[in-house]
């Protein structure tokens, strides 16, 4: 079902979360661990993310090799294993960092095949070794060209082919909003309007970056529908976990952290207490956000569910 339906067909605020795949190597057992918790809120949908390739060097005889590999892997496989497991919809973030158009269109065209209606199109990060996003050779620069494509395989429109009479895919897209603007953005408005442009090229639905002040969500969401926007905004919601958060959230999301936020996670006495702190900051986040009526609670888990699951058991 797609995600819209899903909305739509909702009496109340749904759950839903985002998982990255095991690093190359490991197994999923791990991951379906971390899942099952989190079953018990009935969540709609789970998102998968994609890591980009990044280089690694390997020591040869005379120096180092650079190398580019993706560490991990396996984003469409989890999606059809999650599908199959537990009986729900499973979101695959399709990204343009690393990826050219062509592999793009074998994604989409495998995702089709199994049953996947909804995909979430993202730019994707800089590689680690780059200070900026440098596209990939023939893949795509921005999130609304990776919209384009996909609203173009709906109609039949393959890159070099159409195809009048078959099966055409159908997916559901989803594109990334930020309260506190992108980071590479000039100004809020200028970031609202790249967000306009995608929606403009069919996107169906927005799921923020995190935040942790609920009223610069309110303030993104009202200027974005009076600039014409009125898909459905989904709220990201990331609990803090550890003290070092206070220096990398903001560091590489380029985002604010609430001054009391920040003083209660300063006077926690180790990470456990600066878990609790963060499952608590994000409990009151949720409900006032749950009270406002937004669609969907959708949570950063990074595949661990303790925290996750302490909030959702408060509110679901």
């Amino acid at each position: 079902m797609k995600i819209t339906d899903h909305i739509n067909q909702a009496k109340d605020t749904l759950f839903s979360f985002e998982i990255v795949p095991p690093v190359k190597g490991k197994g999923i057992q791990e991951l379906f661990n971390n899942i099952d918790p989190l079953m018990e809120f009935k969540p709609p949908f789970i998102d998968v993310t994609t890591s980009r390739e990044q280089a690694i060097y390997i020591q040869k005889e005379g120096g180092l090799e650079k190398q580019i590999t993706r560490t991990r892997p396996g984003t469409v496989g989890i999606c059809a294993s999650i599908m199959n497991k537990y009986k729900i919809d499973a979101v695959p973030h399709v990204i343009c960092g690393g990826f050219t158009k062509e592999e793009t269109e074998y994604m989409l065209v495998d995702c089709q095949y199994l049953g996947i209606e909804n995909v979430m199109a993202l730019r994707g990060d800089a590689r680690r070794e780059e200070a900026f996003f440098t596209p990939t050779k023939g893949g795509h620069t921005y999130a609304s060209e990776l919209v384009t494509q996909i609203k173009n395989l709906n109609k039949g429109k393959f890159l070099y082919e159409s195809t009048e009479d078959g099966i055409f895919s159908d997916f559901c897209v989803g594109v990334a909003g930020y309260p506190e603007k992108h980071m590479e953005a000039p100004s809020l408005k200028t970031d609202l309007q790249r967000l306009q442009h995608k929606v403009d090229q069919g996107a169906d639905y927005v799921v923020t970056q995190m935040f942790f002040d609920n009223q610069k969500y309110f303030e993104f969401v009202e200027a974005a529908r009076a600039m014409g926007i009125t898909i459905p905004i989904i709220p990201g919601i990331k609990p803090i976990a550890v003290k070092r958060h206070l220096n990398i959230l903001p560091q590489v999301f380029k985002i604010d952290l609430p001054q009391d936020l920040v003083d209660a996670v300063d006077a926690a006495k180790d990470n456990k207490a600066v878990r609790e702190v963060g499952t608590e900051w994000a409990i009151q986040q949720s409900r006032e956000l749950k009270e406002a009526g937004v669609p969907v609670l959708h949570y950063y888990s990074m595949g661990k569910s303790d925290n996750i699951y302490n909030i959702a058991k408060a509110l679901f």
